[in-house]
């Protein structure tokens, strides 16, 4: 079992930045795949980036290509997702997700988080 808490979200002004956090809990972390995903309010929950267990290979949206960078430390257990140049139209809520396989920018993830907000005002 796999339990993950997202923090960092807030609100910012346009142009600004966040970091987002995810601390995982198990031993299975080091060998998950990990992906933020984010859901704006009446729309579908979509993918935002993914990284591989070893942090080899990250995938991301291309709304966020070149603005959002994530990352890992294995050995802290915690998953990042550093947002720089925010838009409005980023404001959503942030989920990480966690799965055994390799990554993926689908929603097939076994654990999920809670959720964090991030508002971008105009």
């Amino acid at each position: 079992q796999v339990q993950l808490v997202e923090s960092g979200g807030g609100l910012v002004q346009a142009g600004g930045s966040l970091r987002l956090s995810c601390a995982a809990s198990g031993r299975a972390f080091i060998s998950y795949a990990m992906g933020w995903f984010r859901q704006a309010p009446g729309k579908e929950r979509d993918f935002v980036a993914a990284i591989s267990w070893n942090g080899g290979s990250t995938y991301y949206a291309d709304s966020v290509k070149g603005r959002f960078t994530i990352s890992r430390d294995n050995a802290k257990n915690t998953l990042y997702l550093q947002m720089n140049s925010l838009k409005p139209e980023d404001t959503a809520v942030y989920y990480c997700a966690s799965r055994p396989l390799g990554v993926t920018y689908t929603n097939s993830y076994n654990y999920w988080g809670q959720g964090t907000q991030v508002t971008v005002s105009s």
